[in-house]
Parts: C-alpha cells; sequence; structure tokens
C-alpha cells in the first residue's frame, strides 16, 4: 500500500518527559502530538505497547495482545477518584533522562493495584458497564492474559513450564480453583488492561483530530514466558515439557560478532496453516484497533528465518529455515483487506525476502547511516539516489546509535563520503541526514526524536546483542530546541511533505 507522502518521529511513550519515572499516555504525550502537529509531522511512530519482558525489552512482551500498564497514566486514575488526592506524587529521586525499571515498576503497579481495589469497591454503574463490555469484547485474549498474569505472580521466578503440573498444562480443574484463589489478582490485571486501551484510543483519537496518525510495530515473535505461548503451546516448537526446541534470532552481523540469540520460541507453522493462520489474522485484528500503521518487525522471518539450536548459548551455529511466506500474508488479507503495513526489510535480504515485499505492496525501510563510505559496509540500496517512492527512509531505528554518536566514531572514508554526496561541512550531521530523508523519494521520512533533539550516544535506545541496559532513554522538554518544530516543518513544506490539509501553508515562524 502506498502512503502520502508526510514525514514523522521515532519516539517510545516510555521516552517522554513526566513527574512518575517514565513516559506514560498523560498530559506528555498530548504535547507531543501538539509539538508534532506544530512541526508539520503526520506520523508518530514507537515501538511496541505490549507489556515489557526480559531485559525491560518491549520485544519480549508476555502477551501478544496486551498494552503495556506501565503506560498508564496515574493522573487520569487519580481525576477518576480511583486514586486519592496526595497519593499521585512525582517520584522521588532517579534520572529525568533515563528510566528506572527496578523504582519505577513497583511504584507504578502499587499505584494501579490502589486504583483497581477502589474501582472495584466505588466503581459507578457507567464505568462498571464499560469496564465489562470491554471484558467481554477482549475475552479471547484478556481471560487468558489475567490468569496468565496471576499465575505468574503467584509463582515467582518460575517460567511456566515449571509451574505445577495441572496448572502448567491446563487442566480443567486446576485452572478453575486457580480461577477462584486469584480472583482479585485476575480482576487487577483486567482492570489494567482496560485502562491502557481507554486511555490509549483517547490518545490515538488526539493525535487523528490533528493529522497525526500513529505507526505502531507489531515483533514477529513473542516471548516464552508469555499468555499466548502457555495458553496454546502447540503453535510453537516446544518439546513434551513445554520449553523450546528451538529459538530465535539472526546469525553474525555488524550489529554481533556471534549473531543474535533472542531466545524467542518459534513457531509450529505447520500447525498454524492447519488452522487457516487464525491465531495471526486475530493478532494483526487487533493491532490495528491500537494504530493506523504496523511496521511489521523481522519481516524476512515470514521468508526464512534463522532457527537456533535451544541448547546452544550463541546464534552462530543455527540454520535457515523457509519460513509461511505467501500463505499467511494471502490469508491474512484474504480476512481483513490490504493493510497500510511497512516491512522492516534490514538484515540478510534475499531475493524471496524480497518478492514477498513486492507481492504484498507492503514498502521496507531505507536507514540513511548504513549508506555512507565508497568502501567498507556501505550498501547501495540506502544511498538516496537508490530509494524508491515506496519505502520509509529513517536517518537511523531504534536499533543504530543516534547519528551524531555514529557520526563522531564513524572513519574519516565515511565522513568524507557523506560530506561530498550531501555538500555539507558536516557540523550538523544530524540535521543533514534529516534533510536528506526528507528530500528523498520515499513517501515516508522518519526521524528518531535522539536526531531531532542533536544527541549523542549516551541517549541511545537499545544496543542490538546486549541484554541490559537498554530501552531506558527518555528526555526533557528542556532540550528540544525552540526552533525544532519551526525547522521540521520548513523541511516538510520544502519536501512536499506536508499534511494534505496543510499544503500551501506557510512555514512557521
Amino acid at each position: 500500500m502506498r502512503f502520502p507522502r508526510s514525514s514523522g518521529v521515532l519516539l517510545h511513550p516510555t521516552s517522554l518527559p513526566g513527574p512518575h519515572g517514565s513516559g506514560d499516555l498523560g498530559a506528555s504525550a498530548y504535547h507531543f502530538v501538539d509539538w508534532l502537529a506544530a512541526g508539520g509531522q503526520a506520523l508518530w511512530q514507537m515501538l511496541p505497547l505490549g507489556g515489557i519482558g526480559a531485559g525491560n525489552s518491549p520485544y519480549m512482551s508476555s502477551s501478544a495482545f496486551a498494552g503495556n500498564v506501565l503506560l498508564v497514566d496515574l493522573d487520569e486514575l487519580q481525576r477518576r477518584g480511583w486514586l486519592l488526592p496526595g497519593e499521585v506524587t512525582a517520584l522521588e529521586g532517579g534520572d529525568a533522562h533515563r528510566v528506572d525499571f527496578a523504582t519505577v515498576i513497583p511504584w507504578r503497579m502499587a499505584h494501579l493495584a490502589r486504583a483497581a481495589q477502589r474501582f472495584a469497591g466505588a466503581g459507578s454503574a457507567a464505568d462498571r458497564a464499560e469496564y465489562d463490555a470491554f471484558c467481554a469484547a477482549h475475552a479471547d485474549w484478556l481471560d487468558d492474559y489475567a490468569l496468565y498474569m496471576a499465575l505468574a505472580e503467584a509463582h515467582p521466578g518460575r517460567d511456566w513450564c515449571d509451574w505445577p503440573a495441572p496448572l502448567a498444562f491446563r487442566e480443567a480443574a486446576a485452572l478453575d480453583a486457580a480461577r477462584r484463589v486469584h480472583a482479585v489478582r485476575i480482576a487487577f490485571w483486567r482492570f489494567g488492561q482496560w485502562c491502557f486501551f481507554r486511555q490509549w484510543a483517547a490518545l490515538r483519537a488526539y493525535a487523528n483530530e490533528r493529522g497525526v496518525r500513529i505507526v505502531g510495530d507489531m515483533p514477529i515473535f513473542i516471548a516464552h514466558q508469555s499468555a499466548e505461548v502457555w495458553a496454546r503451546p502447540d503453535l510453537f516448537e516446544l518439546d513434551a515439557a513445554g520449553r523450546p526446541t528451538v529459538v530465535a534470532g539472526v546469525p553474525p552481523d555488524l550489529f554481533a560478532e556471534t549473531g543474535q540469540r533472542w531466545g524467542n520460541p518459534l513457531y509450529r507453522w505447520s500447525a498454524h496453516a492447519g488452522e487457516g493462520y487464525r491465531w495471526w489474522i486475530e493478532r494483526v485484528r487487533r493491532t490495528f484497533e491500537l494504530v493506523d500503521i504496523v511496521r511489521i518487525d523481522h519481516f524476512r522471518g515470514f521468508a526464512g528465518y534463522w532457527e537456533i539450536p535451544a541448547s546452544e548459548p550463541t546464534a552462530m551455529h543455527g540454520r535457515w529455515v523457509p519460513g509461511p511466506a505467501s500463505a499467511l500474508f494471502r490469508a491474512i488479507t484474504d480476512a481483513l483487506g490490504e493493510l497500510p503495513v511497512i516491512a522492516e526489510d534490514l538484515g540478510v535480504i534475499t531475493p524471496d525476502v524480497e518478492a514477498l515485499r513486492v507481492e504484498f505492496g507492503y514498502p521496507g525501510m531505507r536507514i540513511l547511516q548504513f549508506a555512507w563510505g565508497e568502501s567498507g559496509g556501505a550498501e547501495a540500496r540506502f544511498l538516496p539516489h537508490h530509494h524508491v517512492p515506496d519505502c520509509v527512509v529513517y536517518t537511523g531505528s531504534h536499533d543504530n546509535d543516534t547519528t551524531l554518536g555514529w557520526w563522531a566514531g564513524a572513519p574519516e572514508a565515511t565522513r568524507h563520503h557523506l560530506r561530498e554526496y550531501l555538500a555539507t561541512d558536516g557540523r550538523t550531521p544530524h540535521w543533514d541526514l534529516m534533510r536528506a530523508a526528507c528530500a528523498s523519494v520515499a513517501d515516508l521520512a522518519v526521524h528518531p526524536m535522539q536526531d531531532v533533539l542533536g544527541l549523542g550516544t549516551e541517549h541511545r535506545m537499545n544496543f542490538p546483542g546486549t541484554p541490559t541496559g537498554n530501552w531506558s532513554w527518555r528526555f526533557t522538554w528542556d532540550q528540544v530546541p525552540g526552533e525544532a518544530a519551526a525547522r521540521l516543518r520548513r523541511m516538510a513544506q520544502l519536501y512536499e511533505r506536508l499534511p494534505a490539509a496543510e499544503d500551501g501553508a506557510p512555514a512557521a515562524a
């Protein structure tokens, strides 16, 4: 599907400013939408919205369907009367530029639990009816999710396959008993999801009303320690004890000498095919209930994926295995119609991956940081004169260094190539690359917020292949240059990326 020519900013909501230790769906998110609109930006791209998993990664979620309850705006719960005046104060200490997950998670969860308790005891009839309607509408995944999360809390530090066998393997009597024993916590997890979905719907509507579309991110894989793997083990490559036999990752590349061993269980694609890919159709349907455009992470894994024996400590000794390819996306298209999808086609891209992307009309990605250096590592397809309209261009992704950090470590040959190619002195390489992205024929151009702010390596979001120290970056509003929005708007105007309703509007002062 082709997209209207436009541009936007990549920023995960946890990176937003705010007084409660991490960004959320509160006032700062609405202010960011206003800032995007003022800057002539039509896209807000973010990372997966599901709950975080190992290493605080949004790509290791405990559910393919649930939202991240850490994003719930506590101030809105206070306005509803479920938190009392004075209960929601600023989280003391910490670093305004980093999420301290060890502190933030228990603090936020304790507040959410108090709100759930008050709602259970004194929620209005209208709120109760809305909550009940939500639970009914999402029962196909919410019931398993809430029970799973309650059981995971009751068995801390243990994988679901190490729970007592009747619970691990979902014996009906054991699950019925668990629902009675853990009724309060099950209700808590349902309440948290209701709050997330309700607040998210309001924020998305606010963005759409201002011409900003949400670009979501759907990971190809989910965590082994997740509600769906526990509920449907037959759909994953597990042994009789429920443990993965093979896991996901990618072979050695520029990011990691020994490859990346992600550890997610791989899909038993024959079982998915036997059901007409029903699980995937529902997953995609639910994702589009949250966002306007979906970036499918690791798209190449649907053509062929890197299978690593679970016993291997690194990704070096894996093998390529054919994926479901056209059969999956044909089933999704037949069920849901043509969808606004971006294919993350980075890494080892073979002709079958490109053919799959083209068959379904999904635009791919171009990363400008990969383009430079006339010898040694540069890829010609990332150079602007090789771009095609049906693609999305980025200065870098969440897996890249910031442009200033990349520039600081780039060899002189790379710097010389960029300076000569873009006819620049290289003093502001972040703006040089953002301008090149906007000038590209690519339909969409997306700028990481770190590049808009001109930040260095210490503000990077993720270091692929490293298990800790990621996903915690935040900014503060005083870091945002006063001219940044006007500069983005002027570039959007110059390169015809302003939202359609604003074509011909003068640039902001």
